[in-house]
């Protein structure tokens, strides 16, 4: 299931936290397939997902300090002029402000509290503090530390994001080279880890699943140091590790 990983040997472990926590295709599409019905559209969840994800990543890419649910506005706007379909200002909203709406895993708190004994916590999110205060109540976790999107000024895969995430860290504690960071995405959180010197865990939601729905495609090879199907699992792991 995964690669051989020293987990006793970290003190910290950072998360992203839509994709690996918060379920964010789920909240995502129950937003989108209503609006393609009614604008009688025909397409499958993994064309929204890729269509929408591209406009995301392109907008995150270009205003970097453009807030989170404004991303989703612009996003949504551009998956409706690729679509053919009109996207009105209700419909955008009603996709910028689902964010709280969004569900956890099911076994996101479970993990989370099992992990909070051994570890510090931290939340590296490309969202805004309003957006995440919703997304936190469901995951019912006090996190040691959140570093989102707004706080940074930038979105993942920028440097800049884990720049900070490792400057929080020497302000908990954390000696460098104990903090191990796990993500789902590859190209968010893999790739710029990687580049930062962490260690990673990746948590592969899609796993059996074809294609990288929302998220794009890694930027450039990247092998990450251990991978696990869920939270529950990698959870699972680290409990035995420390018994």
């Amino acid at each position: 299931m995964s690669q051989p990983l020293a987990l006793t040997g970290y003190d910290a472990v950072s998360f992203d936290c839509y994709g690996t926590l918060i379920d964010w295709e789920r909240g995502f599409l129950t937003v989108l397939r209503d609006w393609a019905q009614r604008q009688g559209l025909t397409v499958d969840d993994e064309t929204l997902l890729t269509t929408y994800g591209r406009h995301e990543e392109r907008l995150e890419a270009d205003h970097p300090t453009l807030l989170y649910p404004d991303v989703l506005r612009a996003a949504m706007t551009g998956l409706g002029a690729d679509l053919g379909a009109e996207v009105s200002p209700s419909d955008a909203d009603a996709l910028a402000t689902s964010i709280p709406d969004w569900p956890a895993f099911e076994d996101s708190t479970a993990a989370l509290a099992a992990l909070g004994e051994r570890y510090k916590l931290v939340i590296l999110s490309n969202v805004d503090r309003t957006s995440f205060a919703g997304s936190n109540a469901r995951l019912g976790v006090t996190f040691d530390r959140v570093i989102t999107a707004q706080d940074v000024g930038s979105y993942k895969p920028s440097p800049r994001n884990f720049d900070a995430l490792l400057t929080a860290t020497d302000e908990l504690g954390v000696p460098r080279g104990r903090l191990l960071h796990v993500a789902q995405s590859l190209f968010h959180d893999h790739v710029a880890a990687k580049a930062a010197g962490l260690p990673t865990v990746w948590i592969n939601r899609r796993a059996g699943r074809d294609g990288w729905g929302a998220t794009p495609p890694p930027s450039a090879p990247v092998t990450p140091d251990a991978t696990y199907p869920s939270m529950a699992a990698f959870a699972a792991v680290v409990t035995a590790a420390f018994a």
